[in-house]
């Protein structure tokens, strides 16, 4: 199954997420891809939209595998056997000046919402290896969370068993986890990449929404 887009795996997504609505719930969107598909799950269970804001340390020898994730607080590894503590801080002094950029592009002074005591429903467009939203998810249940939800509208199976293993993640919620997986994009028809502009317009429109 291909998603028209982003705003139509919500739509889905929120439909599978229907008993957290009237919960103590904040909904995590990993940015920037997971945004659209977060926007519509938040509208849907009435709850608050925040972002991930949190980035993978990336192995030294290939970017794209995470090793580890840092957030504005945090650090945590993953997978990090062998390589160096010199490599690893810097990576994190160049990844939280990042990341305090995006929190100030995203957040125009207003605090991050709180995740303590509870269920906090992290979504994202897709997973491919599951290692940057694994290591997502140990920092989130840094905050004391009640429950962690991880919920995406695709991921191979090998990323949901990943997922599944972690003792801190209270559910995973996957609408197709397809054998043949190559890339997220695939299984959607419009798989464009999200702006600042648009990952701030969503925001604001979430918070601009009365809560029940």
């Amino acid at each position: 199954m291909r998603y028209t887009n982003r705003n139509e795996a919500g739509t889905l997504l929120a439909s599978a997420l229907e008993k957290y609505r009237g919960q103590d719930v904040v909904v995590l969107a990993v940015p920037r891809g997971g945004l659209p598909v977060g926007a519509v799950v938040a509208k849907s269970l009435e709850a608050p939209l925040d972002v991930a804001l949190s980035k993978k340390i990336g192995h030294p020898y290939n970017p794209e595998y995470a090793i580890g994730a840092i957030s504005l607080t945090d650090v945590v590894l993953t997978d990090a056997k062998g390589i160096s503590e010199a490599y690893i801080q810097q990576q994190v002094q160049k990844i939280r000046q990042k990341l305090h950029t995006r929190y100030e592009t995203y957040h125009k002074g207003r605090p991050a919402v709180s995740l303590s005591g509870k269920v906090v429903v992290i979504v994202d467009d897709g997973v491919a290896t599951g290692n940057t939203i694994t290591a997502l998810t140990k920092l989130v249940s840094r905050q004391q969370p009640e429950k962690i939800v991880v919920a995406v509208p695709v991921a191979p199976p090998s990323a949901i068993a990943k997922l599944r293993q972690e003792p801190h993640v209270d559910e995973v919620v996957c609408l197709q986890s397809p054998e043949d997986f190559q890339a997220v994009g695939q299984y959607y028809l419009h798989f464009y990449q999200v702006s600042d502009e648009e990952a701030i317009r969503l925001l604001n429109e979430s918070r601009a929404e009365p809560m029940p």
